[in-house]
């Protein structure tokens, strides 16, 4: 397993963006190592807090593991969003190799303060720290807030030099969940290019699911009752990308995908009773939604630049 700062300094180089993908049982995980393969690109398999307490921390960590010892594609394990300090030290033991502490709630000070504190208990086992500065908006998983707060270039050099994070998620205008926009999305790609002229670590792009309308559409021919979701445009994720952005997070796309297939299933089979037909194409959905994503990020094929694990 990789450090998300050594997926993403190549990522970086190379300019192309790793997909981290939101993880909660065996099936989401099998979808992310599925499509990974299938499309020789390296991944970041992300937990939150809310997983890990739906689905119990030793069992998710422990399915992540053997399913990347039987994977050769380059990836790391990562938690996202992590604010409990017991939580980042259990990730620590289970052999996380890589931990994002999110204290961008607080202000600046504060933030610096908690983050340098992850900084220097994961570091010293090798463990890459993504950090937060800004606020992105929106509600999903355990993650909210109630308005957008974005980056200031020269308050992120400042978090940087302080605090020694290795990566760093900007605010540039997106949002958590699956109504992120009344419209068209509209990211502020000058800030994020002042950013990355003087922050040299790897930047990380949260709340970036584009909310395929086909994939909602399905879900509400179903019975999805969804109102009117909008996410990132595909022009705007690749100008992030083109600007400086190595990660990509994706989470509520993955979770639309895997609902519409479920509602299909059940709604033309309802014979079906047997939890592996309905949820194995529900697997196989998602696995097709992240493999167009590594193609839309440029990360696919892109495994052979990194040395077998």
């Amino acid at each position: 397993m990789l450090s998300n700062k050594k997926l993403q300094s190549v990522a970086q180089k190379n300019h192309f963006g790793i997909g981290a993908f939101n993880v909660y049982n065996m099936e989401s995980v099998q979808s992310v190592i599925c499509a990974a393969e299938a499309e020789k690109s390296p991944v970041i398999i992300a937990t939150t807090e809310g997983a890990i307490e739906y689905a119990g921390h030793k069992a998710l960590a422990n399915i992540i593991k053997v399913a990347s010892e039987e994977s050769k594609v380059p990836l790391s394990m990562h938690l996202d969003h992590g604010k409990d300090l017991n939580i980042i030290r259990r990730c620590i033991k289970l052999g996380y190799s890589s931990i994002m502490i999110d204290a961008s709630h607080f202000e600046f000070e504060k933030n610096i303060r908690i983050t340098k504190k992850v900084v220097d208990m994961c570091h010293k086992k090798g463990i890459s720290v993504e950090a937060e500065l800004g606020t992105i908006g929106g509600v999903e998983d355990k993650v909210s807030a109630r308005k957008i707060i974005l980056t200031e270039p020269e308050d992120a050099k400042a978090f940087v030099d302080a605090t020694g994070c290795d990566t760093l998620a900007v605010a540039i205008g997106t949002s958590h969940g699956a109504y992120k926009f009344a419209g068209r999305s509209k990211l502020d790609i000058a800030r994020l290019r002042e950013i990355k002229k003087i922050v040299k670590i790897p930047l990380v792009l949260h709340g970036a699911s584009g909310i395929p309308q086909n994939i909602v559409r399905k879900a509400k021919r179903f019975g999805a009752k969804l109102g009117h979701p909008h996410g990132v445009s595909e022009s705007d994720t690749k100008a992030a990308i083109r600007n400086g952005i190595s990660k990509v997070n994706i989470d509520s796309d993955l979770r639309l995908a895997f609902d519409a297939s479920i509602r299909q299933v059940i709604a033309d089979k309802p014979e079906i009773f047997d939890p592996r037909k309905i949820l194995g194409p529900a697997r196989s959905s998602v696995c097709d939604l992240i493999r167009y994503k590594m193609k839309l990020f440029g990360s696919s094929g892109k495994a052979y630049l990194y040395k077998r694990r």
